[in-house]
């Protein structure tokens, strides 16, 4: 019985350490940025996607942007930063948006469906909270994602994502600066 009890354990952590939307093929979309270019998903394949499902009006969207900015550079040509927001958002609110915060990733335009199919929404639950992070790997399949909440502020506000940006990658966080000591004589 404690070896059943253990391979169930060992095999259904990593179900349990991903979001409830995780661990399947990332819904393919088509959708236009601001400058009306199209950004398909299957253009990214190779590198890791932070999608993030937002609205300008939401503060804590506003507080995560530059999270996601530090990201884009931090990983340039490894992992792409995507947004996704439906409306009320409109060309100019996210005009607006864009410029106030400098922001050199793609925030994209959709009426509901692409955003709606990452957040499994039904007739029964049509609506969803924002901000909502998925991180898709280099092979299309969402890894894990992250609803904003009590337990994932540090992924929202602080530098968990970071960490889990650097398991997809297969690469350890740069340890911190140690400090040299003399030797002893």
């Amino acid at each position: 019985m404690r070896k059943f009890l253990l391979a169930c354990t060992v095999f259904l952590a990593p179900l349990w350490a991903s979001g409830e939307l995780s661990n399947r093929r990332a819904p393919g979309f088509s959708l236009p940025d601001s400058s009306i270019r199209q950004h398909d998903l299957a253009d990214y394949r190779g590198k890791v996607v932070v999608l993030e499902i937002m609205l300008t009006t939401c503060p804590h969207c506003v507080k995560f942007a530059p999270i996601l900015e530090e990201v884009q550079k931090k990983y340039a040509g490894r992992v792409q930063v995507l947004s996704i927001t439906t409306p009320p958002d409109t060309t100019t609110t996210v005009g607006k948006f864009i410029r106030e915060r400098g922001l050199s990733y793609p925030v994209l335009f959709d009426c509901g469906q692409a955003a709606g199919s990452y957040m499994l929404a039904t007739p029964q639950k049509p609506s969803f909270d924002v901000p909502h992070i998925f991180l898709i790997d280099q092979n299309g399949f969402i890894k894990n994602d992250f609803g904003y909440d009590v337990l994932t502020t540090q992924i929202f506000e602080g530098r968990a994502l970071f960490t889990e940006i650097d398991k997809l990658l297969g690469t350890a966080p740069a340890a911190p600066p140690s400090k040299k000591t003399t030797p002893k004589k």
